[in-house]
Order: structure tokens, then C-alpha cells, then sequence
């Protein structure tokens, strides 16, 4: 504690307080690039997995929604072809 009032009473206040802010920006720089970037990264290949995944299920849905769409028109057909053969048994 002696050395830091010793240096302040020779280099001031604001020198010191500048050195010790620039040593906290470099602890968390290092933090950061050391511990949450390679997070980041990891959940970002994550995220890039779901949307593929999504956008394949998005895909599959349009499919589905196709075929159904066929199918309903087919039984719309087949029902007025019923509907006519009884029309013209009568």
C-alpha cells in the first residue's frame, strides 16, 4: 500500500488511475478472448445446425401441404364424379 501512495505522491492520481483502467481493459480482453470467444463460437455452429435444420423442416411442411392439397382436390373430384354418375342413374 506504501508503494501505490508512493507512486501516486510522484506520478499523480490520473497517471496511476490510467494505468491500473489499462490493465483492467487488458484482464478483460484476455477474458474474453481466452474464456467466451471460443463460447461463441461453439454456440454459433449451433445455431447455424438449427437453422438447417429448421429450414429442412420448413421444406418438409411445404411438401406435405402439397401432397394434401392433391389429395383434397382428387376427393373433391371423385366426389362430384359420384354425385354426376347418381344424377344421371336417376
Amino acid at each position: 500500500m506504501e508503494d501505490l501512495a508512493s507512486a501516486i505522491n510522484q506520478y499523480g492520481f490520473p497517471i496511476i488511475a490510467a494505468f491500473g483502467l489499462g490493465y483492467f481493459i487488458y484482464y478483460i480482453w484476455t477474458w474474453v478472448t481466452t474464456s467466451v470467444d471460443p463460447i461463441i463460437q461453439e454456440s454459433h455452429m449451433t445455431l447455424i445446425g438449427l437453422i438447417d435444420r429448421v429450414r429442412m423442416l420448413d421444406n418438409d411442411l411445404i411438401r406435405l401441404k402439397q401432397k394434401l392439397d392433391m389429395i383434397e382436390l382428387y376427393q373433391d373430384k371423385e366426389k362430384d364424379r359420384q354425385q354426376k354418375l347418381i344424377r344421371t342413374r336417376k
